[in-house]
Parts: C-alpha cells; structure tokens; sequence
C-alpha cells in the first residue's frame, strides 16, 4: 500500500483524500493550518503546521495539489528530504532552470518526480516525441470569460504563442501546455479562446510527427465543490496512485 503525505488541502487535496483506494493519506501539510486541521477531521490523517515536522513522517511520496508557487518552494525540500513527489501544478516546471535544478535533486537522492496527465488524455503516446521527430504540438484552449478574468460577448482569441510565453500572462492557465512540452519533448504552440457560450473548459490538442497525426479533444467538467477545478485532473492524480505500487502496468 501506497502512502503519500498530501502537500495542500483545497478542493483537489479533499478528493484525494476522501477516495484513498490503493493508497493512504498519512500526513497532511497546507500553508493555511485550518485548511488542513479541516480535512484531517473528515480523513482522519494528521495535520501539520510546520513543513519540516510534515515531510519528517513515515510516508512514500509527497503528492502537491497546491500551486505553482508550492512546488518552487516546497519540491526541493521534498527530494532532499529522500521522498518521491508528484506534481499537480506542472506549470512550475515551465522555468528551465528550475526545471534542471529539481530533476538534479531528484536524481542525487535516487527518487521520482511523477507527472499526472491532469486535465488532458493522452501523455503516454506524446512519449514518442522523445524518441521519433514530432513536427508541432497545438494547444487550442476554450474557457469562459470569467473563469480567465476577462469580459468578452463573443469568442475571442486572447493569446497566441509558445506555452513558456502563456506563463507570463496567464500563470494559472499553463499545466496543461507544459505537461505536453515535457512528455513530447517539443515545444507547444498555445491559443487560449475565452468564449461567452461555454461552462467547461474545453482543450483541443493537435500532434503531427513521424508516427501520423494525433487529434484530442478534452471537454473537462468542473469539480463539485470548486468550479475552478478539473475534475479530470483530479482523478488523473488518483488513477496515478491507485497504479503506483500495481504489478500490472499500463501504458508507458
């Protein structure tokens, strides 16, 4: 059995935590205390206040479901203190010098750092870009105007260009598109649409390479409690840990 230390206890921390199958929550760590004493009392793990007292404890892996600004300062930590990590919030890793700081750290103290395919499908196969030539990977995101800030009566384009571009204006809108860039190993060319007319967050994803050619499309309802959320990127996150520790593996 699996056990994990869950590093943020929001509206993603809660699902993990309440549908532990194949693994158990065994400490629990937000930088707001009562977000974290709330889901000890509904899980039954113990809360911690201070990181380094949390990342002590007996656990297999370190799982964020935080933020991007968590992982820059929490991921290291982790790997030094000898615990594997999965990150939620891989727009963190859009940074290349981050990037290569942390993948050192992981590889000085022999541990993993996992990505879940979060609010997309399909990481697996984007795999072979690392091995035979992909020629371009297209994002196309559709959300609703407020779910990006913005005020829009029709479907408007709002940014155009590379995934390590997005990051600079919309930071909270770049894990999908950096996922691709790592698993593909190529860089990602982004269109973010905000449209008046749609609910859920749609991701359309178009890969040409070597191997043919790939079309996606995500249509991503929102998670119960926070509309803000993908579900998807939740259950990636439990899928990832139910498989974790499971003899039979699926997919690359």
């Amino acid at each position: 059995m699996v056990r994990i230390g869950l590093l943020g206890c929001g509206n993603v921390g809660k699902i993990i935590a309440t549908h532990q199958d194949g693994f158990t929550v065994e400490a629990l760590f937000d930088r707001l205390p009562d977000h974290a004493e709330e889901l000890a009392r509904i899980c039954g793990a113990p809360a911690f206040s201070d990181f380094q007292e949390f990342i002590s404890q007996d656990f297999d892996i370190c799982v964020e479901a935080a933020s991007v600004l968590a992982v820059r300062e929490y991921a290291p930590k982790v790997l030094e203190n000898r615990k594997n990590i999965l990150i939620l919030s891989v727009g963190a890793l859009s940074d290349s010098y981050f990037r290569k700081v942390l993948l050192q750290k992981a590889r000085d103290h022999n541990k993993k750092i996992h990505i879940p395919s979060g609010a997309i499908m399909g990481l697996d196969n984007l795999k072979v870009g690392q091995i035979s030539r992909i020629e371009s990977v297209l994002l196309r995101t559709t959300k609703s105007p407020e779910s990006l800030g913005l005020s829009v009566s029709s479907k408007t384009l709002v940014f155009r260009g590379k995934a390590n571009e997005c990051v600079k204006q919309f930071p909270k809108n770049i894990n999908v598109s950096v996922a691709l860039a790592l698993a593909a190993d190529h860089d990602v060319d982004v269109e973010l649409w905000a449209d008046p007319d749609v609910d859920r967050n749609i991701h359309d994803i178009q890969v040409t390479g070597e191997f043919g050619e790939a079309n996606i499309r995500i249509v991503n309802h929102p998670s119960p409690d926070n509309p803000a959320t993908s579900y998807l990127a939740a259950l990636s996150v439990l899928s990832l840990l139910k498989n974790l520790d499971s003899p039979l593996v699926i997919g690359s």
